[in-house]
């Protein structure tokens, strides 16, 4: 690992401010343009990022700002469920910058940690394959890729017929009582325990998160049921209709032992056609290819594409 790093002269950091959004969206859309080609983000994103629910902005991020008072660097660690996983972003067209920032972001997982009263926890790092300052920063800071993910796209220029649901299933639509958000709840964890990056939330902070979610709304959650349980859930947002006028498939999981049986395909079909129906250009959604599941080849099969490509980084540390 290398030595902790220091600031160049002339630099400063402090937490950012809501009123920081405007700056820091030119400074992420910048970087981001300069990787991949474009913004890949939106001013509503940053905005709710910087004091999102489960982050506390004075002591779980950093601005680096440079002498011209601009913002330089950002850096976030965001505790899931029990704060045994930490998500960490970091952002700074300065190696030195970045160096500094990666540190932070390591030394405020162990205080995280220590807090819980865990031994180590783990920081997941999502980053673009095509970032090399950011990769050879995590490399130089002990961390390895885990996992690649793959954001998908297909386009909609005609209308798409809607799918007719498998025998034996009920689909209900929206969730807006609290019997619906348990059992939704309760199905996601069943649908995703165990995979990478994946820490259970409470459902009180789960229910939070997606109050609190400008581009979410209860209506967009969908599930799946089978005998009166729920078997499969796909959640939709707005994450891309500014940018790309484009639905967004959030998240979709199948109960495992209801795997094999149609459930994602209707799902995702269903989904492209009510986004083509509202006029959205497209849908868009990141599947993780070191999933249990063959998902990859599922949704090559209807029809998407991969466009951009990531790696999920990971470091476990020692908490004492």
């Amino acid at each position: 690992m290398k030595t902790t790093a220091v600031l160049p002269e002339g630099y400063t950091v402090r937490p950012a401010e809501p009123s920081d959004a405007e700056a820091l969206l030119d400074m992420l859309a910048g970087y981001n343009k300069a990787v991949v080609g474009f913004a890949d983000t939106t001013l509503e994103e940053v905005a709710y990022c910087i004091d999102r629910p489960g982050f506390d902005r004075m002591t779980d991020g950093w601005l680096v700002l440079a002498e011209n008072g601009l913002p330089a660097g950002y850096a976030t660690t965001l505790g899931v469920g029990d704060r045994q996983l930490i998500d960490v972003e970091v952002t700074a067209h300065n190696p030195s910058v970045a160096a500094w920032l990666v540190d932070r972001t390591v030394q405020r997982a162990r205080e995280m940690g220590r807090e819980r009263g865990h031994a180590e926890v783990t920081l997941d790092a999502f980053v673009y394959r095509t970032d090399e300052l950011l990769r050879a920063q995590l490399s130089d800071h002990d961390f390895t890729t885990g996992t690649t993910y793959h954001r998908m796209r297909i386009d909609h220029p005609e209308p798409v017929a809607a799918p007719e649901a498998p025998a034996g299933v009920r689909v209900r639509r929206g969730a807006f009582d609290e019997t619906t958000r348990r059992a939704a709840h309760q199905a996601t964890n069943e649908c995703f325990r165990g995979q990478f990056g994946w820490a259970e939330t409470p459902r009180d902070e789960w229910i939070e998160a997606h109050e609190d979610l400008p581009i979410f709304e209860w209506s967009q959650l969908t599930l799946l049921e089978v005998d009166g349980r729920v078997v499969a859930v796909r959640e939709c947002t707005d994450a891309y209709i500014e940018a790309e006028n484009c639905g967004h498939i959030g998240m979709l999981g199948v109960v495992e032992e209801f795997r094999g049986r149609g459930l994602a395909k209707f799902l995702l079909r269903d989904a492209f056609a009510l986004d083509a129906a509202a006029g959205r250009a497209g849908t868009i959604l990141l599947v993780d290819t070191n999933n249990p599941t063959p998902v990859l080849g599922l949704y090559l099969s209807v029809g998407m594409n991969a466009t951009l490509v990531f790696d999920g980084w990971r470091r476990v540390v020692q908490v004492t």
